[in-house]
């Protein structure tokens, strides 16, 4: 066997690992045993969930209310439905966004042996975005809970209470789980929660965070999930985001739980493709399998997991999932630390390791990360597509095109790094540079392109400058990953795994072939076995990344991963054109797909292009437009913005941060928002705001001229501060009667208010939008009118006294 030829049999059987790891259960059918989980049984659900979209407080869904409510009651489910206000609020961009909506959540309770035991909770939630049908988010979860409530019946009673909770007002901002968990007494009983979400239309169920605490949790998924996928990882990064799901205020108050995703087909997230025929059911079941599972040996246990220190854990090759103490990972560096040195001591005494060869293969590892970054840069700059989730539609609709780009180009660097260790060729320095460059001057805010790729091109002049022997260049790599592990272990210990681990299994290879110097089919086998799993290992993570498809410096991780172990198969001998050619003709077919990418449209009737337009009715200025939300603008949104005779052009407006696209309009009366403000007898000010009939939501903007701050919205207590001179956010749905905020003044002054009313439908009399081609669809709240105004309210010690 040949090292070239142990190299693509590595790299193959690599790729097959890491996609045998990414497939999906087969759905079980409707007469799938009783006490089993069947996607066939739960697609029923789906299908008349996500009929069409059910953003909240619209008649759609009213309807998957009582659908549900319904199914609930005939599963023998406590059933009730909890009305109440959801309030959230956030500081963005030093503004503070507040989101409130009336929700009705729905609770189903399985009783429990003993009903005095903390109780277990199921969740998701029934509402869709507008214009989607939410088949996936969260069609999928919701069906899935009844699933399981039916299959845990089955089973019998369950030691403890099960709560089915089917949160709604999600979407706008984890409203319905706001209001559960700070307000209903239920909360309180409740002491492990399983949520499921989605980010997508398919793709392999991720147990992605946990709470506080996890080492008991993570013991509990292990022993009941087969198959699992889980990583520590995820959940760190997780925690690092400004993202929320519904799990995210159980995780607040501190209770204990798993959050459960798939974010594959990310194409058809909060989109009119969405639809049970697009949802994967092959996800959908290895949802119900996972969640159905932990949620059994959480109910049926006599005791639920506490707070234990966190794991470190994931799932590796072949279906194993490994979880340990985070403390524990110094035994795996240092079985890593003691295996390389002894076969650094081997291959130095056979004359194989002259150290400042070492030092170049650390320069050469380094040189292949930072200017692998570079490359993927320039090549995610070259398709054409910008950043941002409009923006990446274009990639989405040909996921597997950019995929297979990023692992030929990223794969395609790391070999021609390896490969040029044994050759000397300083020249290749140049290669990163120039790719950092081009990266750069195609996105002027590309400054990580740039930067790596500069600094790769110097290191490159150093690391190249002599050839170097194979077990140097290796043992400079080790040690670079053994640095690695160690700074991840002192700073995040349960993620200095994803070095750690591909490090030992590097590491015995490098005892086992005296650094890889020797020669023999055996040596060979033991390299390429270690290669596969560990490339394996990092194609899956390789997966994760490529979703981030605006950071490609993700991808430095699975490349660094896959370089420890593929490190002494890549580098060959000096005079070896075959093996030294595999690095630079997988960048050209990287290129090349590249290059499809960026001119082959990918848009069809499966994945249609994505169009956002309203009509904009400005009441204060006398204006209207037609206007598009979504930054790109196909034949069929120009049509819609000129039909008036209006030229295309850009308004600045209070509605968007960005310059908007629009044509002037014709006029249209539209009924405004009634508001109005008074003063209580106590001297604080109620600021009553009732949105026009028919609209569904009411966004405000306030500005006070005097220190204020808001005490109360609807029925719910929350104290938040209304600066002088500063605009805050108030989004509020649901709510046709109106919201009423109580404002408390400081002194005496004036409120300055800016409204804008969505009608989920085109203004009657106005020019109507062109028939959509099937290549195109409505995005959103696309096809809507928007109404906006002001109004500006004055008070004297607490009264209000006008509104001019």
């Amino acid at each position: 066997m040949s090292r070239l030829m142990a190299l693509v049999l590595a790299l193959l059987a690599g790729v097959w690992i890491a996609w045998f790891g990414e497939r999906l259960p087969d759905p079980a059918p409707p007469d799938a045993p009783a006490k089993t989980f069947s996607a066939g049984r739960a697609m029923a659900d789906v299908r008349a969930i996500a009929a069409r979209p059910h953003p909240i407080g619209s008649p759609e869904n009213a309807r998957v209310r009582d659908h549900l409510v319904a199914r609930m009651q005939a599963l023998g489910l406590e059933t009730t439905v909890r009305r109440s206000s959801g309030v959230n609020s956030r500081e963005m961009r030093g503004e503070l966004a507040v989101a409130g909506a009336a929700v009705e959540n729905l609770v189903g309770v399985l009783p429990g042996r003993d009903r005095r035991l903390p109780a277990v909770a199921v969740m998701a939630h029934y509402d869709s975005v507008p214009g989607s049908p939410g088949a996936a988010d969260d069609a999928a979860g919701t069906a899935a809970a009844l699933e399981i409530a039916r299959a845990l019946k089955a089973r019998g009673v369950p030691a403890r209470d099960v709560v089915f909770l089917i949160t709604d007002g999600e979407e706008s901002g984890l409203l319905g789980a706001e209001a559960f968990f700070h307000r209903d007494p239920l909360a309180r009983r409740l002491g492990f929660v399983l949520n499921m979400e989605a980010r997508g239309g398919g793709g392999r169920v991720q147990m992605f965070e946990t709470g506080a605490g996890n080492g008991r949790t993570i013991d509990l998924f292990r022993r009941a999930v087969d198959r699992p996928a889980a990583t520590a990882l995820s959940t760190f990064v997780y925690q690092q985001m400004p993202n929320g799901t519904d799990f995210t205020l159980p995780k607040e108050a501190g209770l204990q739980g798993l959050n459960f995703a798939f974010i594959g087909r990310q194409f058809d997230y909060h989109s009119v493709t969405s639809t049970p025929a697009h949802l994967d059911q092959g996800s959908l079941q290895e949802m119900g399998d996972q969640v159905l599972a932990a949620t059994v040996a959480a109910a049926y246990a006599p005791s639920l997991p506490a707070k234990a220190p966190n794991a470190a854990h994931s799932q590796v090759p072949g279906g194993l999932f490994v979880a340990y103490p985070a403390w524990a990972g110094w035994i795996v560096i240092a079985a890593s630390a003691l295996l390389i040195g002894l076969g650094a001591w081997r291959a130095r005494r056979r004359g194989e390791l002259p150290w400042i060869d070492a030092c170049r293969g650390a320069g050469a590892l380094l040189f292949a990360l930072l200017g692998g970054v570079a490359v993927l840069n320039l090549a995610r700059a070259a398709t054409g597509a910008g950043a941002g989730w409009f923006e990446q539609r274009w990639l989405l609709a040909q996921a597997h095109r950019w995929e297979a780009a990023v692992l030929l180009l990223a794969l395609g660097f790391l070999l021609l790094a390896a490969a040029t260790a044994s050759r000397g060729r300083r020249l290749v320095a140049a290669l990163p540079a120039l790719a950092g460059v081009a990266a750069f001057a195609l996105n002027r805010t590309d400054m990580i392109a740039l930067g790596g790729g500069l600094a790769a091109g110097l290191i490159g002049l150093f690391a190249y400058w002599r050839p170097s022997t194979r077990a140097g260049a290796w043992t400079g790599v080790l040690a670079v990953g053994l640095v690695l592990a160690l700074a991840l272990q002192v700073a995040a210990p349960t993620i200095a795994y994803v070095i750690a681990w591909p490090l030992l299994a590097a590491a015995v290879g490098a005892a086992a072939t005296d650094m890889g110097a020797r020669p023999g089919l055996p040596s060979l086998g033991v390299l390429a076995v270690l290669a596969a799993l560990v490339t394996g290992f990092a194609g899956a993570y390789a997966h994760v990344a490529y979703l981030s498809l605006d950071v490609m410096l993700l991808q430095a991780l699975p490349m660094a991963m896959a370089a420890l172990a593929l490190w002494p198969l890549a580098q060959p001998a000096e005079g070896a054109p075959p093996a030294r050619l595999i690095g630079p003709l997988l960048l050209v077919a990287g290129a090349v797909v590249t290059l499809v990418v960026r001119l082959d449209p990918p848009w069809s009737a499966r994945h249609p292009e994505l169009t956002y337009v309203a009509y904009h009715v400005d009441q204060g200025g006398g204006h209207a437009w037609r206007i598009s939300l979504a930054p790109n603008t196909p034949l069929w949104t120009r049509q819609a913005l000129t039909a008036d005779g209006g030229a295309i052009g850009e308004i600045e407006h209070w509605l968007a941060r960005q310059p908007i696209k629009a044509a002037v309009a014709r006029p249209v009366e539209e009924a405004p928002p009634q508001i109005e403000l008074f003063d209580l007898p106590d001297g604080r000010l109620v600021l009553r705001a009732v949105p026009p009939h028919g609209a569904r939501s009411l966004a405000l903007r306030l500005r006070p001229s005097a220190p204020a701050a808001i005490e109360r919205l609807a029925e719910v207590d929350r104290r938040l501060p209304l600066k002088p001179g500063r605009w805050t956010r108030i989004e509020w749905e649901a709510a046709p009667a109106g919201v009423e905020i109580v404002l408390k003044p400081e002194a005496p002054g004036a409120l300055d208010v800016r409204y804008a009313a969505t009608l989920e439908r085109w203004p009657k009399g106005a020019t109507p939008l062109p028939p959509r081609p099937r290549d195109v669809m409505a995005f959103d709240s696309s096809d809507s009118t928007i109404v906006t105004g002001s109004r500006r309210f004055t008070w004297k010690a607490g009264a209000a006294i006008g509104a001019p």
